[in-house]
């Protein structure tokens, strides 16, 4: 339920009043196509906003609170604005007032309303539901809040980095910027080249030529524990003090190249952590290549550099497991698949796969009935396409 009749339709039923005052936002899940865990070590990614999205319709009251709902869910959610900070062990509608609270300490007003959630990111699986909750927030805020006359005309890169700083800050998750800069700066049929060191960008075109992205959700939610998560950040800083003592200008594993690496790496006294170091600073190469391949039109060297990608976070930076691996062994044996990996965190969650649109069929029914035949639970398929980020549907 995407488009904009259905959800108003759905906000009505639950709020009341007709259509006439209602709006209608969205911002997308993200599927990260190379360069995983590079974006904590100032590295560069290589994300698209998805087409699935979290959609929402809003209308202004002047109740003094803001009433969320989702059309997916039973929980209902009523944030007094004068208590925004109190919300923050709330099952569901935590992310919603870390962004309100969030902009509110920054100067925004905040403008009560009432809120219905459509999500179509798959909950867990590794696409950023988040980033697309937080942002699609920050937007109605901000656009509120401008009509106010107390802010500017929202930036879609101003509300990227709030969004972040409101999971980070309100609900303790230590994410990078990756999530919520896709989510704000989709375009529709390309990827983003980003810089996590200083978020500068370009867009490169997703040209795929008889090729499709596919998405395949192992249905294993991400286990990847906040330990585990800050353990890799730890080595990774580890491995950079000591190769700081060759390159003391470095102010992150981004700012060492392969062939520094490779010159230098036995000043790494820790084996697990040179691993973990290695996995970075060659997966920054392959996303420079990436998008190399792309600019060319290459898509079969796009390929080979994911697949590389994810033998990297097999083997070196151990994010993997079984069913990611599983999954990615299923799909690369498919004639027509010309790369695969895990996107995400990892442990779970979801892959992202280049399949020739004349396998599709073929690869979603047997790469299902293999993973299936592998480990007793039945995956998901999406086949998609990059969509635009952050805006409000007219």
């Amino acid at each position: 339920m995407t488009e904009k009749k259905e959800i108003i339709n759905e906000f009505i039923k639950l709020y009341g009043g007709d259509s006439s005052d209602v709006r209608v936002f969205s911002s997308p899940g993200r599927v990260n196509l190379i360069g995983e865990h590079t974006d904590y070590n100032g590295g560069f990614v290589f994300p698209a906003a998805l087409s699935q999205s979290s959609t929402v319709a809003v209308r202004k009251t002047d109740t003094g609170c803001i009433r969320i709902a989702a059309t997916d869910l039973p929980d209902r959610v009523c944030l007094d604005i004068e208590k925004l900070g109190d919300y923050r062990s709330i099952k569901w509608g935590n992310y919603q007032a870390g962004v309100a609270y969030v902009m509110q300490q920054e100067g925004y007003y905040i403008q009560s309303c009432d809120i219905l959630y459509n999500d179509t990111v798959p909950f867990g699986a590794g696409l950023s539901s988040s980033a697309a909750i937080e942002v699609v927030m920050a937007l109605v805020i901000a656009q509120f809040s401008c009509e106010k006359g107390v802010t500017d005309k929202p930036n879609m890169i101003q509300l990227a980095k709030l969004s972040q700083k409101a999971e980070n800050v309100y609900c303790g998750v230590n994410c990078g910027i990756m999530d919520q800069f896709a989510s704000a700066m989709g375009r529709k049929n390309h990827a983003i080249f980003l810089d996590c060191k200083d978020l500068s960008f370009k867009y490169v075109p997703l040209d795929l030529n008889g090729y499709k992205i596919v998405i395949g959700n192992t249905n294993k939610k991400r286990s990847l524990a906040e330990s585990k998560y800050n353990e890799r950040r730890s080595q990774c800083e580890e491995a950079l003090s000591q190769l700081k003592l060759a390159y003391p200008e470095a102010e992150c594993l981004r700012d060492i190249t392969a062939e520094q690496f490779e010159d230098s790496k036995t000043l790494i006294i820790d084996d697990v952590c040179r691993m973990r170091a290695e996995h970075v600073i060659y997966e920054c190469d392959r996303v420079l290549k990436s998008v190399e391949a792309l600019e060319k039109d290459d898509i079969r060297a796009f390929g080979n550099l994911m697949t590389a990608s994810h033998i990297s976070l097999r083997d070196l930076y151990e994010v993997t497991g079984d069913h990611l691996d599983i999954m990615v062994e299923e799909s690369l044996a498919i004639e027509g698949c010309i790369g695969s990996r895990m996107t995400g965190a990892g442990f779970g969650g979801c892959t992202v796969s280049i399949v020739a649109d004349y396998a599709l069929d073929n690869f979603i029914s047997e790469v299902g009935k293999n993973y299936e035949a592998r480990t007793g639970i039945i995956p998901a398929f999406y086949v998609t396409e990059a969509g635009d980020g952050g805006r409000e549907i007219m």
